[in-house]
């Protein structure tokens, strides 16, 4: 019986996956799938050998859409400095949804399993347009902040200028950067995916504190987040739209007809999305049908030609469980504005997890122990990934995810 499970074992190893469509799954998936089966029931199997099968049925079977992981949200994001932090609480307590800060974005992926990030970008084509942060002048502090990369041209991260600008990295390329080299460092890693939102909203300014003007989106200032993208990651790290398109006419009949790639063409890989809707998204497609030659999945509804992923900030949505079954990947929020962690409501949590969405983002992957409600949020029984409760195949298994070095 052993020298036949090797013997089995060894034929599949060396098959080929299916020609002719670029991550497509192996046409031994249901013959592997029920020697896993069967193993799983063999006490005398060691471990090892069913942890080998478990892995190259998640390389050769199980797809992108097919996982659920955790993700953060605002995932640069330090909270304001506790003077500063103070004095906007004085004005009125809706400021609590600023009291909130992720560990840098190497961190969240070793400790804390994050597989999907949050970044927040304000265009800065000449450089210098975010050093200054004139809400400091509210507690006197200089409000020029003399940081030689908030100087530098291109795009800034932070939450929202002049009042919550605290971030663990402060451009673009800085943030992608620390991704790429953690990457680089686990290149069996789950693909992550970045969820990129455009800022351009005028603060008020009732104390005449000189806050800045953001320069809107426009099709240069969209073009440069590609540009900076390709600037840090090749193309063999990224999966765009133009590599899911696979021959199809649209790309949304390519995740719909074919799929999403198995995991084992994906891995140490990264994916974009445009946050962002309306006149922004449109901007970004114009001169793109389908995406094409487009870095980010954008966000749209089903039936858009570019349909592929949908953002879903409502857990309770009922819509989630059909789009994930149809082919979408789907992202949702556990929370949003502390108001979960600080009253221990798990119902958006539960639901959050239980919908399918692939992505449930959270800014509590940790419990905060000043809450005292115990509230965090983890994928069940996934480190970092669970087989997706709407659309896994048979033959997933949460160990056979991911194992890091």
């Amino acid at each position: 019986m052993r020298g036949l499970i090797l013997t089995v074992l060894a034929l599949l190893a060396a098959a080929p996956a299916s020609a002719g469509v670029w991550g497509a799954k192996s046409r031994h998936c249901g013959r592997l799938t029920a020697l896993l089966a069967t193993l799983e029931q063999d006490a005398n199997v060691r471990p090892s050998r069913l942890q080998r099968l478990r892995e190259r049925v998640a390389n050769r079977c199980v797809a992108l859409n097919e996982v659920q992981v955790l993700g953060s949200h605002n995932s640069y994001h330090v909270q304001p400095r506790p003077a500063l932090l103070a004095a906007l609480l004085a004005l009125t307590p809706a400021f609590e949804a600023w009291e909130y800060t992720h560990p840098p974005l190497d961190e969240q992926f070793e400790t804390e399993g994050i597989r999907q990030i949050e970044l927040d970008v304000y265009a800065d084509p000449a450089g210098g347009l975010y050093s200054r942060r004139g809400g400091l002048l509210a507690i006197g502090e200089d409000p020029e902040s003399g940081i030689p990369a908030l100087q530098a041209p291109g795009l800034k991260v932070l939450h929202i200028h002049d009042l919550d600008f605290e971030s663990s990295c402060l451009t673009f390329v800085d943030c992608l950067q620390t991704v790429k080299a953690w990457s680089d460092a686990h290149p069996h890693h789950l693909p992550i995916m970045i969820l990129v939102e455009t800022e351009q909203d005028i603060l008020p300014d009732p104390f005449s504190y000189g806050f800045v003007t953001p320069i809107p989106f426009g099709a240069a200032e969209l073009d440069s987040i590609d540009a900076e993208i390709r600037s840090v990651f090749p193309p063999r790290q990224l999966i765009t739209p133009d590599r899911i398109r696979r021959g199809q006419g649209t790309l949304e009949q390519a995740v719909l007809n074919l799929g999403w790639p198995r995991l084992g063409a994906l891995r140490g890989q990264v994916l974009f999305a445009l946050d962002n809707g309306g006149t922004t998204r449109a901007t970004y497609l114009a001169g793109h049908p389908s995406l094409v030659g487009r870095v980010m999945f954008t966000d749209s509804v089903p039936g858009a030609q570019e349909a592929a992923f949908v953002k879903k900030n409502d857990p309770f949505a009922a819509d989630i469980p059909d789009l994930v079954a149809a082919g979408y990947v789907v992202r949702t929020r556990a929370d949003g504005d502390t108001v979960e962690a600080r009253s221990g409501d798990t119902g958006p949590r539960d639901a959050a997890i239980a919908s399918g969405a692939q992505w449930v983002s959270t800014d509590y992957p940790v419990e905060n122990p000043d809450f005292g409600t115990g509230y965090v949020v983890e994928i069940p029984g996934g480190a970092p990934a669970r087989c997706n409760p709407i659309s896994a195949p048979p033959g997933c298994r949460a160990a056979g995810l991911e194992r890091l070095p």
